[in-house]
């Protein structure tokens, strides 16, 4: 059996008008605020009649509820927590005629609803409820009408905006002037990419977003009082006394003076549109704009990303080509690489920063192309850098310290693990003639580093050595077996007592056999090293008297600290 409560709207209206303008109707020119001036910018968005006491299981946010005090004509006493029940609930108001069945409003009532904000309304006895519930609807409809026009409005010069060809500074410009406010378009990292307004209001909106991105403060809040754009705002219909997790939402807040809305596109989030105003004129109608300013602006971004991934495969396809010798002639790889912004004619160093193995190369590669891109930018504006399948290729100024600059990259890196990278360096070369042969350093650098030194290493080609003609021999197995018959027993690492022979084999090695000197090194005593190197002749062979056996030896040993060999 449906409740005998008379329900005055859908619950579809998301604007509404305040108390005030509701008693300001012609039906209501008679009515009396009782108590709860405070909250007279309650927003009423529905309304909704009393004719059963249990009225709290029928209730909605921003309603003003209208009753003769029928239902509560045999229990007086439960007018002195219906306030709280009503405010807790989030209604707007409370509207009662008196004197038919209910008499007086208990002064506890009263009071309550001042503490609360909550306003009562006194209405006039020859005042139909249906003349009020036609004429405050009436107004409410015209004014979510206005609302819509406005945004239709606003969402078909945004449009045009993008359809002209327009960027982000047209859509901040033309949101500036439909809201009469200044606008900034900001990235995901807190950077203003463009702004709109008048010029001291954009300089203190500037210096706003700056202060949120040094503090870290949350980028997403709408909400923000008057004056000062850092300044948090307060709700006029809440009630101090009430948790906030029990207060619905503030439809219809009063004005502020900042707003801010995310712009998202196809799940990531790719920064956000953020509105200020000095004189705290930012309303809720305004912020659906700004949220419509924000899906635009979605594929204003989206757009730029197209046409910035079609250039950089542009530019990697024309790197690759300059760096395979499938370019053409100096001078025609020199004059293209100047359109990118490129100076290929001066003396360069080739970098080759190669992910390392074991990570999400789908996500860590793209990261790595911006994080490098960033770098080069910072450290040589004319270098050229461009993202292959797995690796990022920079070609940079020869006097330029490579390794700060792998560093930097490295760190920016560094910031969203777990992937890695490592990186090698070629020799310098003199132009675009001899790139091919640097590139092939460079990556040579960087896969013999790998396994010299692990994940993250970061090599010059200069600085490989025999490790260098090592990497040339593709057959591994080779390799292998060279291994096991210059090491025998000691090319196993499932024994610590071979492994321990080994590291005393390197060390006489490097110290050209001085006993004395290796005896220091290892903090062994001179006749234990001595009885040992008796035991790895007897294992290896007699490698003090063999200069050929201990080339061998030597070589062995850098194939076992070869990694992925």
């Amino acid at each position: 059996m449906e409740p005998p409560v008379r329900l005055a709207s859908t619950g579809t209206i998301i604007h509404g008008v305040s108390v005030e303008e509701v008693l300001g109707v012609s039906t209501l020119a008679d009515a009396r605020l009782i108590a709860g001036e405070s909250g007279l910018a309650r927003i009423v968005q529905r309304l909704n009649v009393m004719e059963v006491p249990d009225i709290l299981a029928w209730v909605k946010p921003h309603e003003l509820l209208l009753t003769t005090g029928y239902p509560l004509r045999n229990t007086p006493q439960s007018l002195g927590r219906l306030v709280a029940d009503l405010d807790e609930r989030g209604l707007a108001a409370l509207a009662i005629k008196l004197g038919r069945y209910v008499d007086e409003l208990p002064d506890e009532m009263v009071e309550q609803a001042d503490r609360l904000g909550f306003p009562l309304i006194l209405l006039p006895n020859d005042v139909g409820f249906d003349d009020i519930l036609n004429q405050v609807l009436t107004d409410i409809l015209n004014r979510q009408a206005a609302v819509l026009a406005r945004a239709e409005e606003a969402h078909r010069a945004l449009v045009q905006v993008v359809l002209a060809g327009g960027g982000l500074n047209e859509v901040t410009a033309e949101v500036a002037q439909l809201l009469d406010v200044s606008v900034a378009a900001v990235d995901g990292s807190g950077r203003v990419l463009a702004a709109a307004g008048p010029a001291e209001h954009v300089t203190a909106l500037r210096e706003s977003i700056t202060h949120s991105r040094s503090s870290g403060s949350p980028a997403s809040r709408t909400a923000r009082s008057s004056g000062s754009p850092a300044a948090p705002a307060a709700r006029p219909s809440e009630n101090p006394a009430t948790p906030a997790a029990a207060r619905p939402p503030a439809a219809g807040a009063r004005p502020r003076s900042f707003a801010s809305v995310p712009v998202l596109a196809g799940g990531h989030h790719h920064g956000r549109i953020v509105a200020y105003s000095p004189l705290g004129s930012i309303r809720d109608s305004d912020v659906g704009i700004l949220e419509r300013a924000a899906t635009v602006a979605a594929l204003v971004v989206t757009r730029q990303e197209a046409v910035n991934a079609v250039e950089s495969k542009y530019r990697a396809d024309f790197l690759r080509d300059v760096l395979t010798g499938r370019a053409g002639a100096a001078e025609r790889v020199t004059a293209r690489a100047r359109a990118f912004g490129w100076d290929l004619a001066r003396p360069v160093t080739v970098l080759v920063a190669e992910l390392d193995p074991d990570g999400d190369e789908r996500s860590a590669q793209d990261r790595l192309v911006s994080c490098w891109t960033a770098a080069i930018r910072r450290h040589d504006p004319r270098g050229a850098v461009a993202g292959f399948s797995h690796e990022v290729v920079a070609v940079v100024d020869a006097a330029l310290d490579a390794a700060r600059v792998a560093k930097d990259a490295a760190s920016a890196f560094a910031d969203t693990p777990p992937a890695t990278f490592s990186t090698g360096t070629s020799r310098p070369s003199p132009g675009a003639e001899t790139l091919p042969e640097a590139y092939s350093q460079a990556l040579k650098a960087a896969r013999v580093g790998r396994q010299l030194h692990g994940p993250g290493a970061v090599a010059h080609f200069d600085q490989l050595g025999v490790y260098r003609l090592l990497s040339l021999v593709n057959d591994t197995e080779e390799l292998h077996a060279f291994v096991r018959e210059t090491l025998g027993p000691l090319a196993a690492d499932d024994d610590a007592e071979n492994a321990d022979l080994r590291r005393t084999l390197q060390a006489l090695l490097e110290t050209n056999l001085n006993v004395a000197e290796t005896a220091r090194r290892l903090h062994f005593h001179y006749n234990t090293l001595r009885y040992r190197i008796g035991k790895l002749e007897r294992l290896l062979g007699n490698f003090t008297d063999d200069p050929h056996l201990r080339l061998n030896l030597t070589l062995a040993l850098h194939v076992l600290r070869m990694r992925g060999i």
